[in-house]
């Protein structure tokens, strides 16, 4: 965490207020005017506000703002729209009357819980703003869910949230991690952001990857997202009612034997009987856990990493989820159809085997129902014996006795399946030997373990200390890893 200073909303607001060159419009669906209203309670509003409006009935908002597909008011396209209609009349009315100002639009469209409870509460949100007077603008967009349980504190929360946003724009938009911690400043465990973009010339030093990876460590979020053009991007605009099947690793590196587990674990499930195979979403998981087991956390690590990954044409999650049932929980709100998860077979046998000892007290159905619910699917990868050739089959480990009628169930039911096919002649791949390898600059070793296509990044960018006098990234090479394969 930095050492900034943490101010309170009210002096954000004043001091916002009191920069005369700050100037423009807040545009607000949904929880009513909570961000605009900071700004008036604190007085010389005046310096600061050109208009507010709030489009809360839905004609309205079509009317000024366009309709919206299936009538999605909480969505992404509806806040760019916003942000397009509203900076728009900005240029038109203003852009020749102030010539020494830098102007904003501040937008957001919101659900707070409703009476019912039938809604949890969430929102986009969005600030639109030249860095300096004649300036390209620059956007922020985020995704937010309320975490309060009723409608007046999450109304509450999204006010303080849109101050500490406009406030971060303008004074930490040179720093990307404390931009980050400074959005939820007095909102601590009462919202979680789990996306954020930036872009523009104010963020040009910001990298959106880095963004997710700042969000997840500093507890914004247990998980984030971004594609394979190194943009972050949110489960409800993609992943909505799809089949996602996401491969857990630590991908350092990614050979070719973890691009055999993608390829073929994906095939299996994009073919199982009743699936959609135009459903079917990919998705490439990194722990704050896989990050940490190495050393210290280390940025250019995990950027060496997502390169990789992103070079294979994979969406990428960053999370907190030691254990998948965070993930699950995370993916359940976006209605997903079907779920696959590939396991290593070693990581596997461990799951098993700490979901056992740690549930020993009769919650070891509960336990294991929780992991393999009704539209779940293990898909486990194998691997070879430490010592020898012998596959391992998934079938044969050597679970706790006592759980194997239930291990045996879950396999007969297809809830746990072996990946099939894989590539017997891969298997010898041992990712940390690889590493070793490209930090010695021993090409003639680890190239032909490779994807062809990541060779030439690696080299380019001396990605996992290729061409540097030392490893960057120490570790510990006692730790078993030559069980690991992606």
């Amino acid at each position: 965490m930095s050492k900034r200073q943490i101010l309170k909303t009210e002096q954000k607001a004043l001091e916002i207020n009191l920069n005369d060159r700050i100037y423009g419009t807040f545009a607000e669906i949904g929880a009513g005017q909570e961000v605009a209203r900071h700004f008036f309670q604190v007085g010389a509003a005046a310096g600061t506000i050109a208009k507010t409006m709030s489009a809360y009935d839905k004609t309205y908002s079509d009317k000024i703002y366009g309709p919206e597909d299936k009538q999605r008011y909480v969505c992404e396209s509806r806040l760019y729209k916003m942000l397009d209609h509203e900076y728009d009349l900005i240029e038109e009315r203003l852009m020749g009357h102030r010539a020494d100002t830098n102007f904003f639009v501040f937008a957001d469209t919101v659900s707070a819980i409703n009476y019912a409870r039938t809604t949890k509460g969430n929102g986009w949100i969005g600030m639109r703003f030249q860095h300096y007077a004649g300036s390209k603008p620059n956007d922020v967009v985020m995704h937010v869910k309320m975490l309060d349980k009723n409608n007046r504190q999450q109304q509450e929360a999204i006010g303080i949230l849109g101050v500490n946003l406009i406030y971060a724009c303008y004074h930490y938009r040179d720093q990307p991690e404390e931009f980050v911690e400074s959005l939820i400043d007095g909102l601590k465990s009462r919202v979680a952001i789990d996306m954020i973009r930036t872009n523009g010339e104010a963020f040009l030093n910001f990298d959106n990857r880095i963004l997710c990876l700042y969000m997840v460590k500093n507890e914004l979020t247990d998980v984030a997202i971004f594609n394979h053009q190194k943009l972050s991007i949110h489960a409800s605009e993609f992943l909505y009612r799809k089949d996602v099947m996401v491969v857990r690793g630590h991908f350092r590196p990614p050979t070719l034997v973890t691009k055999d587990a993608f390829e073929k674990s994906f095939e299996q499930f994009k073919n199982e009987p009743g699936a959609d195979p135009d459903k079917g979403r990919l998705m490439a998981e990194i722990t704050m856990e896989n990050l940490l087991r190495f050393g210290p956390l280390d940025e250019q690590d995990f950027l060496d990493r997502t390169d990789m990954l992103c070079a294979l044409g994979l969406t990428v999650i960053i999370s907190d989820c030691s254990n998948h049932q965070k993930l699950i929980n995370y993916l359940s709100d976006y209605k997903i159809q079907r779920l696959g998860i590939v396991i290593g077979v070693h990581e596997f046998l461990e799951i098993i085997r700490n979901k056992y000892e740690h549930n020993k007290d009769g919650r070891l159905l509960t336990a294991f129902g929780e992991l393999f619910s009704r539209n779940i699917k293990v898909y486990v990868y194998p691997a070879l014996e430490k010592e020898g050739d012998t596959l391992i089959h998934v079938e044969e480990l050597p679970v706790p006795e006592e759980i194997r009628f239930l291990y045996q169930h879950l396999l007969n039911n297809e809830q746990i399946v072996a990946v099939k096919n894989p590539d017997k002649k891969l298997l010898h791949i041992i990712p940390y030997k690889v590493y070793d390898d490209i930090v010695a600059g021993n090409n003639e070793f680890w190239e032909p373990s490779m994807p062809e296509v990541l060779i030439p990044i690696i080299k380019a960018n001396q990605s996992f200390g290729y061409g540097r006098d030392t490893d960057p990234f120490e570790y510990d090479k006692t730790d078993g890893r030559d069980a690991e394969y992606y």
